[in-house]
């Protein structure tokens, strides 16, 4: 599928980034070429350094860039086949601090990123979202629950253009710099007798970065344009992973943050109605024609009227050894 192609990736110095690089690199051996698009040189410098990238680097190039910048992204879209959209700014706090910089790069980036891609005539472009912009109560959810609108969205106006967009949306990710399991790490590794827990109650689903580049993956062969993408994954009680972490602290109960749900969820009720279910995904469709999408996805099975995903009600939990072995996969 890969093979041939010239693939960009916007924020590919993240975790996501270097983990798919390497993932498309091992099994496309004939890619023609990886983008590596991102606005910090210094990180972009450490990964051309990396062990796993320098017999590649003849495929790999990398662009200095913001998805802000349209002109910039235009130039770096020049004869690009598929795109994948993982730059984003994160982090809870600093979008609350800063709600207008969280905007221009998580909307108004995902809009510029659109606009070249119609502009340089990409065939398929898979955006990357969040558990958090599913109903969302803080800035960053309702940022990237706009993108997602943008590029579900971005579908309906291609005209005659051969280009598909499509948005895959995960949980917290085993091994990424954003995750709480390096701050627990990390605690645990100064000696502190307490962990800080926000409510006892607290869910969260879990994927590994593997799996979430799996799912970018199979997106791309599988989208037919304006799906978004649910991968199953197993959630996880805060209280359980901190056990897993630093099972001699204490838990100190802290409270709900201010933009902090006790349980995320990855699709609404209000969703349910265009849902549909296979053995390890969701997908939720552009349109509720049952006709035609039975026509294209015949082995699809309609989710109930009031199903909803959340971390919660999930059927898939991961026991404290089995979090214990993911971190020692991932960490």
């Amino acid at each position: 599928m890969l093979n041939g192609k010239s693939i960009l990736i916007t924020g590919g110095t993240g975790s996501f980034g270097k983990c798919f690089t390497g993932y498309v690199l091992k099994r496309y051996p004939s890619i023609n070429k990886i983008i590596i698009y991102s606005r910090d040189e210094f990180k972009q410098f450490e990964m051309q350094n990396m062990p796993e990238f320098k017999p590649f680097l003849s495929k790999l190039r990398f662009f200095i860039g913001d998805v802000r910048d349209k002109d910039r992204l235009l130039m770096a879209f020049e004869n690009v086949d598929f795109v994948i959209h993982a730059a984003a700014l994160k982090q809870v706090p600093s979008c609350e601090y800063n709600p207008f910089e969280a905007i221009k790069t998580n909307v108004i980036g995902a809009q510029n990123v659109i606009e070249a891609s119609f502009d340089r005539n990409v065939k398929k472009v898979v955006a990357l979202s969040t558990d958090k912009a599913c109903a969302p109560i803080n800035l960053y959810g309702a940022t990237k629950l706009c993108s997602d609108k943008l590029f579900i969205t971005a579908s309906a106006y291609r005209g005659g253009r051969d280009i598909k967009f499509a948005v895959v949306r995960y949980g917290n990710v085993a091994g990424s710099r954003g995750s709480v399991i390096p701050f627990f790490m990390k605690l645990a590794k100064e000696g502190v007798k307490e962990l800080p827990i926000t409510s006892e109650k607290m869910t969260r689903f879990w994927i590994t970065l593997e799996d979430a580049v799996e799912t970018v993956d199979f997106a791309l062969n599988d989208m037919k344009g304006g799906e978004l993408y649910v991968k199953k994954i197993p959630s996880m009680k805060i209280v359980d992973l901190a056990k897993a972490i630093a099972p001699n602290c204490k838990i100190k109960i802290i409270g709900v943050r201010s933009g902090e749900k006790i349980h995320e969820q990855m699709i609404t009720k209000a969703d349910a109605v265009n849902t549909v279910e296979f053995d390890s995904r969701y997908v939720i469709l552009p349109n509720i024609d049952k006709n035609k999408i039975k026509n294209a996805y015949p082995n699809a099975k309609f989710v109930s009227s009031d199903f909803e995903y959340n971390s919660e009600n999930n059927n898939q939990w991961l026991t404290v050894e089995a979090m214990k072995e993911l971190i020692m996969k991932n960490m």
